[in-house]
């Protein structure tokens, strides 16, 4: 066979091949979401009692770990997540539940930790719990907190911890997360993405 026959033939082959590759792809199957080992269920302490993400059923969930006592990551993530908040219509609010996740169980009372939840917004829940169970929260979700000793300070010490928000949709699923961001109309962008999924 002559090259000039062998080069169609060849490209012949390659188009066949490819053609057959997507009629054996079943366009029923989903690509897998990229948080689909993460997240989970869980129950921590509020000022009401007991709250799991699983109270939440049917409504968006938006968590963030950090403490009242944090002097600026946790006031400026919160101050933009409210800021985009407040740009949703009322039927939207009424959709979405926040948790904010106390790291620190031993300075965060309920009364204290759902007065500066809901300094924020309305629709913030304060909820914290043992350290362990914490812990394990934050390995489910990824996010990390430890404690650090400050010499001469009145605070003794601080936490340092992730500055993420995760955004969970209507069945308790880890949809997406927005990293360290002070920016409202990203957040309310990606919240907005979660809401249309």
């Amino acid at each position: 066979m002559t090259k000039s026959l062998i080069l169609p033939a060849l490209a012949g082959l390659i188009i066949a091949a490819l053609l057959l590759g997507l009629l054996l792809v079943d366009p029923r199957q989903e690509n897998p979401a990229p948080y689909a080992n993460m997240g989970g269920d869980f129950t921590l302490e509020s000022i009401n009692g007991p709250v799991s993400l699983s109270d939440f059923e049917g409504k968006y969930v938006i968590l963030y770990f950090g403490y009242t006592s944090c002097p600026d990551i946790c006031p400026t993530s919160l101050g933009a997540l409210s800021m985009a908040l407040n740009q949703l219509a009322p039927e939207d609010i009424r959709q979405i539940q926040g948790l904010f996740i106390s790291v620190d169980p031993a300075r965060d009372t309920p009364d204290k930790l759902q007065a500066y939840a809901a300094y924020f917004h309305p629709v913030l829940l304060g909820v914290t719990g043992s350290p362990d169970a914490l812990q394990k929260i934050a390995g489910q979700y990824g996010a990390y907190f430890h404690k650090v000793e400050i010499e001469n300070s009145l605070m003794d010490y601080a936490m340092d911890h992730s500055s993420t928000l995760f955004l969970v949709d209507r069945k308790g699923a880890l949809r997406d997360m927005v990293l360290h961001s002070n920016n409202p109309e990203l957040i309310l962008k990606q919240i907005r993405a979660l809401m249309n999924q």
